[in-house]
């Protein structure tokens, strides 16, 4: 017996489920003209790649997650005219068996695609990127500031 209304058939309650119930699940089901799971699931990879971008003296870092992806499956591109850094890449499917009955699914998958603009003061010939236990470092450094000019001392003559 479900406490939880059912729309669509979809839904039943199950009191040891850490899922929370969206009462709105159904009407999105039905504006996006099927499952709205499969519908977030694939756009969300885009949203959802989370880039740390933090400043240091020498360099810009930008670190991202990118768990189960080989540095092949990722691109890091550099609009030189606009300064812009660009990641993307793309996190494919499983294979499905045909007997296979999935339980949940919420590892993200689909592409994605981030873009930085980057400071003037940053040398674009000297990017660097690494890829370490599936986190991915870019790393831009900054070109030296240049000194104020120092005052300079006239002697007084007389």
């Amino acid at each position: 017996m479900s406490i939880i209304p059912s729309f669509l058939g979809r839904r039943s309650f199950d009191p040891f489920s850490l899922e929370v119930w969206d009462p709105f699940q159904s009407f999105t089901d039905l504006a996006s003209g099927g499952p709205s799971g499969q519908f977030v699931k694939e756009t969300s990879a885009i949203a959802n790649t989370q880039i740390d971008w933090k400043e240091t003296p020498e360099a810009h870092i930008f670190k991202a997650d990118l768990p189960g992806l080989k540095k092949e499956e990722v691109k890091i591109e550099l609009e030189e005219g606009q300064r812009v850094l660009q990641i993307s890449g793309e996190r494919n499917k499983e294979e499905e068996e045909k007997n296979d009955k999935w339980h949940r699914i919420e590892r993200s998958r689909g592409k994605f695609l981030r873009r930085f603009r980057l400071p003037e003061n940053v040398k674009v010939e000297e990017i660097k990127a690494s890829m370490e236990n599936g986190v991915l470092t870019v790393t831009v450094p900054k070109q030296p500031q240049p000194q104020p000019p120092q005052p300079k001392s006239i002697e007084i003559s007389g």
